[in-house]
């Protein structure tokens, strides 16, 4: 499942990084802290990976 938005895609980068231990997780905060606790690495890694190009900043609270 690829990442909506440009914020969700930083969120997932986070929460992986606090997973592998790059980070503390006491370092995360809001979406990246619960992505950490229910999401696999490997989930976190495909949303964390999705292009860039074309996505917006936020997505919209209707997707």
């Amino acid at each position: 499942m690829p990442a909506k938005s440009k914020a969700q895609q930083k969120a997932a980068g986070a929460a992986l990084a606090a997973k592998r231990g790059e980070i503390k997780k006491s370092e995360l905060k809001g979406a990246s802290k619960s992505m950490e606790k229910s999401m696999s690495a490997g989930e976190l890694k495909e949303l964390a990976s999705t292009k860039r190009k074309g996505k917006p900043e936020h997505a919209s609270k209707s997707d």
